[in-house]
C-alpha cells in the first residue's frame, strides 16, 4: 500500500506560504507557513498534522488488539501532542505524549492497560519515531 500527502511552498523561510494537500483531497491545498508553526495564527502545520496521524493510527491499532481480547471499544478518543523543540540550528520532534480515554464495556483495568501499551508500541507511526530520537509516553484510561 502507498498514500501521498504534496506540499507547496513559496518564499523564504519567515514571510513564505505554502499549502498541503493529501491524495484522498481530504485536505485541499491547507495552508501553512512560519507563523501557523510558530506563533498562533490560524492554520495547520507538519506537527499538527503528524498528530493527527499518530493519534489515528494508535486508535486503530488499539481497536485491533482488543479484538484478540474479545472487546470492542465504544468509543476510543486520542489526542497526540508532538513536542518541537530547538536543536542546534534546527529543530526536532523531542516527545510524543498520547492521551487516551476509551469506553469498553466490560474491558478489565489491566488488560485494558496491556492493550494501550501494546498499541502505543505497534502502531506505525510509533514505529515511525522509534528511528528517531522522540520519546513516546502516554496516560490511558478507561471511561
Amino acid at each position: 500500500m502507498k498514500k501521498f500527502g504534496t506540499a507547496h511552498w513559496e518564499g523564504n523561510l519567515q514571510q513564505g506560504t505554502g499549502s498541503v494537500s493529501t491524495e484522498s483531497g481530504v485536505l485541499d491545498d491547507v495552508q501553512y507557513g512560519f507563523n501557523k508553526r510558530f506563533e498562533d495564527e490560524p492554520g495547520s502545520n507538519p506537527e499538527e498534522l503528524v498528530g493527527a496521524a499518530h493519534a489515528a493510527c494508535y486508535s486503530m491499532a488499539l481497536s485491533m488488539i482488543l479484538g484478540n481480547y474479545d472487546a470492542t471499544a465504544d468509543a476510543i478518543d486520542t489526542k497526540a501532542t508532538v513536542h518541537l523543540e530547538k536543536d542546534g540550528d534546527g529543530f526536532s520532534v523531542t516527545k510524543v505524549h498520547l492521551d487516551v480515554t476509551a469506553s469498553i464495556p466490560g474491558m478489565d483495568a489491566d488488560k485494558f492497560a496491556e492493550a494501550a501499551n501494546a498499541a502505543k508500541e505497534g502502531c506505525p507511526i510509533s514505529k515511525l519515531y522509534k528511528g528517531g530520537t522522540a520519546e513516546i509516553t502516554m496516560d490511558a484510561k478507561l471511561a
